[in-house]
């Protein structure tokens, strides 16, 4: 899963991309509010973390034009200033969900999941998909025969993505976007790499090759 993270304090934006990496999630950061708008519309992202508190363009407008525009984007917003009249204005501009400065990671770790699960009409908690369980906190899966495989964390980020869009076409190119983050040594190849060692965990029928689309996964 691929995030964009909007936050102009260095040093707190350097700490959460850490956490966020570690968590499984690629992470871009914009430092100001016009560069996130403009990230923000790329449709290359599953979820965005947007400080209210931006240079240049404040959050809540660059939220307020994204969704103008019809961009649907999973957004969390933060802010130090955490009255309840500004969390009804963000709420109403559309927002999905807020968290107020200062906060513990595993707290932002933990709604960003929540927020992507309900995006994509999974239930909370562990991922559960045609018999399969995915631990986002451990980046495990149990397979039906109930042994538990440790992936890593590329294996983990490309299954986490297909279980998310069972049954969908996905591209090369889309899982490279929603996998990688922009300064990652980005090869497509890589991707078959992957899918093969996945294979070997859930079985050759469970991803179909769908020649010169891409990759589907199988539900049954």
């Amino acid at each position: 899963m691929r995030l964009l993270l909007a936050e102009d304090d260095r040093e707190l934006a350097s700490l959460l991309k850490r956490d966020l990496q570690s968590a499984g999630y690629a992470v871009d950061i914009a430092d100001n509010g016009i560069s996130a708008e403009v990230l923000g519309n790329e449709a290359i992202y599953d979820v965005a973390v947007l400080d209210l508190g931006l240079p240049e363009r404040n959050g809540m407008e660059v939220l307020n034009n994204w969704r103008k525009k019809g961009n649907t984007l999973p957004v969390i917003i933060l802010t130090a200033r955490n009255a309840w009249y500004e969390r009804v204005e963000g709420f109403k501009t559309g927002a999905d969900d807020y968290l107020g400065k200062p906060f513990h990671t595993e707290e932002l770790l933990a709604r960003i999941a929540a927020l992507v699960h309900r995006s994509h009409k999974q239930a909370g908690g562990k991922l559960n998909v045609a018999g399969l369980e995915l631990d986002e906190d451990r980046q495990e899966l149990q397979t039906a025969d109930g042994i538990i495989h440790k992936l890593t964390g590329t294996e983990y980020r490309l299954l986490r993505y297909m279980l998310l869009h069972p049954g969908r076409i996905m591209s090369k190119s889309e899982l490279t976007e929603h996998i990688y983050e922009f300064d990652a040594d980005k090869d497509s190849n890589v991707i078959e790499v992957y899918i093969r060692r996945l294979r070997q965990l859930l079985g050759k029928e469970r991803i179909e090759t769908r020649r010169g689309q891409g990759y589907v996964f199988r539900e049954s």
